[in-house]
């Protein structure tokens, strides 16, 4: 199954480090985030990635290509026609990386229909941010998806109020209401580690100003066909300095709860 990671944006709220590097390729702990999440996404078996590339997605590419050679040692030979042995394997030898260029300017909706193809036969496929952390059971959050039988299942967690609210059933986990950042006054927020259906590709058209969280997700909501995985452990984003500093802080002091590895 493969994982999507939205890594286009332009991460405008934390341009300070943005002006160089596009936001998944931020170091937590002396790596990028986006390896913390894909690293995450590997603990629990999953290693087929599609990385939605916009903003500065040459830096993505070239850490990806360049990976096998600057994570291991070597030996080099000046001039043999095979110069480089590498002698050690990395933990990541086998992960599966599709760097996809959705566009510069796509919305969230776009990126994800522009990568539809690389998606394959699988019928459904997980989805999220490249630039936020958690320890969402992976396992337990798919089984959920394939026992309600909808197209959609977001991940509900608790958090700062700025991102989407989701009005949901408590019994069911039926979603009735997708706000994207309003007032939160409680509940729960979108924090991503999504799964869908393949048949969400329906919901999106060719406008590259479609935004996934906007009216795909309310679409999916009148149709009966969102529903949330509450979770209630750790889950930090990193949209501002200072959560760029917890985040690292966490790692330092051997107190990062998405790291099991």
């Amino acid at each position: 199954m493969k994982v999507v990671i939205l890594c286009g944006g332009k991460g405008t709220r934390i341009r300070e480090l943005t002006e160089t590097l596009p936001k998944p390729m931020i170091p937590i702990g002396g790596r990028p985030i986006i390896w913390h999440i894909m690293k995450y996404y590997s603990c629990f078996g999953f290693n087929d990635f599609v990385l939605c590339l916009g903003y500065k997605g040459d830096v993505i590419r070239n850490y990806f290509i360049n990976y096998g050679m600057d994570n291991a040692d070597m030996t080099i030979t000046i001039g043999k026609s095979l110069p480089v042995v590498r002698h050690v394997k990395t933990d990541e030898d086998g992960w599966n990386v599709s760097l996809v260029e959705t566009g510069l300017d796509s919305m969230t909706g776009a990126r994800v229909r522009k990568i539809r193809k690389y998606i394959g036969d699988d019928e459904n496929f997980m989805l999220t941010y490249g630039d936020g952390v958690g320890n969402v059971n992976i396992e337990a959050l798919l089984q959920f998806h394939k026992e309600h039988g909808r197209i959609a299942t977001v991940t509900g967690v608790h958090p700062p109020g700025r991102f989407g609210e989701l009005e949901y059933d408590n019994q069911s986990g039926k979603v009735y209401g997708f706000n994207e950042k309003p007032q939160v006054t409680g509940g729960r927020i979108n924090g991503g580690f999504f799964v869908f259906n393949k048949k969400v590709f329906d919901y999106l058209n060719d406008s590259d100003d479609l935004v996934l969280e906007q009216q795909p997700m309310k679409k999916l909501v009148s149709d009966d066909q969102l529903v949330v995985f509450k979770h209630d452990g750790f889950w930090q984003p990193m949209d501002t300095s200072r959560e760029y500093g917890l985040l690292n802080d966490m790692v330092t002091n051997n107190k990062a709860p998405w790291i099991l590895w």
